[in-house]
Parts: structure tokens; sequence; C-alpha cells
């Protein structure tokens, strides 16, 4: 299984915003695609911090972005986003 840690630096202010938005609109449809999600967490620094792993990340990450539930997410949940980081896992 491929893994990827997100690490998010949310604006000012909109932690609350994001994290409605990430339980209600991002999550409900990472999990329908196939995802496992774990998380999320919020770090010493005050970063967003998830873990989501599919056998076929990449494949099933691009349908994620590319299906009409995912492009119908308006405004976009990543307005609330000032940095993000990304590191990829890969099971030994």
């Amino acid at each position: 299984m491929t893994w990827q840690l997100r690490l998010y630096r949310v604006k000012d202010g909109e932690l609350d915003e994001w994290v409605q938005e990430w339980r209600e609109l991002v999550l409900p449809l990472r999990l329908a695609r196939g995802f496992d999600v774990r998380g999320p967490w919020l770090s010493d620094d005050g970063r967003f911090v998830w873990m989501i792993g599919h056998d076929d990340f990449a494949a099933a990450d691009a349908a994620y972005y590319d299906s009409s539930e995912r492009r119908a997410m308006e405004p976009d949940p990543v307005r609330h986003l000032a940095d993000t980081k990304t590191i990829l896992l890969e099971d030994l």
C-alpha cells in the first residue's frame, strides 16, 4: 500500500471551517473512493495532519480529483490552506 502523510498549515482563523469541510466533504468522498484514511491530528506547531493510503494510490487519487463530486466542491475547501506538505510512504 502507498501512503501519503499530509501536513497542512491552515490560514489563520480558518481551522474550524477547514475541519468542518474536511469532515463533511473531503473525508466521505475519500472513503467512498476506497482510500484508507488515518487521522486527523493537530500537530504541536498547529498543522492539520492526516494520512491517506490506497493500493493503487496514483490512479485512485487521479480519479478522486477528476470525479464530478470533487469538482462540485464549491467553494473549494483548499481555499483554507496556506501551505501543504506531502510525504510519500511505501509499505515494506
